[in-house]
């Protein structure tokens, strides 16, 4: 049995509350499972499997953000809840792969939950964070306040967009391209760009040929690229309401949080704190493997389904 990450671009985010009537009785489990029923959390989606359920806030008497209600007293208990599914045809065909190799699929863990799980601090948690995933063929992002998850989503593109600008733009290879960008590439400029020379292996040519560009004319074509990324994310929150929660933590992992500049670039179009990650200390990484790539990976080794 195995878990497998799986990729949020194209799911679907739910939110939903339910209030019930406990008429000053003790709350226990039975009007928790009583608020769930009488919502939709439990209900299934068409073509969709939900992979995520959880409460995200729970209310009594007006009385909002409780951890836990249970043993409490009161006349009005409201619930919100969160669910998070992600196509049945894309489970269909992971699955069918899976069983060729009789391999079987215990939980599909949404990937940026599993960033999260090896990033993220427990005081970070608490007070509200916002972590980026910024990977090769798409960025994602969840969102924790007050210890819970409250979001999760998914955008097509990443890394490897910038990679294609790059080749595009210069007229270059993918692999000259990729060089440019991880040892030259950043999204801040600055004057003295103008004046640094970069060689670029011409396409199609053998490998003695090349042109020369500054490296500004590199990060005009990263910048651009940059932007679009965060400024989508930034409309996913705006989509949610996201936006008018008082959470200014941001945290920045994948390999494309690597690129020069994009900490300092995110904190100016998030207005947050911003810091780049570092797998959680009690992993006990190997240094060479403590790196922002490889977060996906840690958060499912620690991922616990309850």
């Amino acid at each position: 049995n195995i878990r497998l990450n799986v990729p949020l671009v194209n799911s679907l985010t739910s939110y939903f509350d339910s209030e019930i009537s406990v008429s000053d009785e003790k709350i226990s489990d039975f009007h928790l499972k009583k608020s769930a029923n009488e919502s939709e959390i439990l209900d299934p989606i068409d073509k969709y499997v939900v992979i995520h359920r959880s409460v995200i806030n729970y209310e009594l008497d007006q009385q909002n953000n409780i951890l836990d209600p249970r043993g409490m007293y009161g006349e009005n208990l409201k619930v919100y809840f969160y669910k998070l599914a992600i196509r049945e045809n894309y489970i269909k065909t992971i699955k069918t792969i899976f069983e060729q190799l009789n391999i079987h699929i215990e939980d599909f863990v949404p990937s940026p939950l599993s960033s999260a799980l090896a990033t993220l601090k427990k005081d970070e948690k608490e007070l509200g964070s916002i972590l980026i995933d910024l990977g090769a063929g798409s960025t994602s992002i969840s969102i924790f306040e007050n210890n819970k998850l409250i979001y999760l989503d998914a955008i097509p593109v990443g890394g490897h967009h910038i990679t294609m600008d790059i080749a595009k733009g210069l007229s270059t290879t993918i692999e000259s391209a990729e060089r440019l960008k991880t040892l030259y590439g950043s999204v801040i400029t600055n004057p003295r760009d103008d004046y640094e020379l970069i060689d670029v292996h011409v396409l199609g040519s053998d490998n003695n040929q090349f042109n020369q560009i500054n490296r500004s004319q590199l990060n005009s074509i990263i910048k651009p690229r940059v932007e679009e990324t965060l400024e989508i994310i930034r409309q996913k929150l705006k989509e949610n309401n996201l936006d008018k929660k008082p959470i200014k933590n941001l945290v920045l992992t994948g390999g494309g949080s690597l690129l020069e500049g994009i900490e300092e670039y995110a904190q100016i179009i998030f207005d947050s704190k911003t810091r780049l990650s570092q797998s959680i200390p009690y992993l006990g990484l190997d240094k060479k493997y403590n790196k922002p790539q490889f977060s996906q990976t840690f958060g499912l080794m620690i991922y616990n389904n309850n």
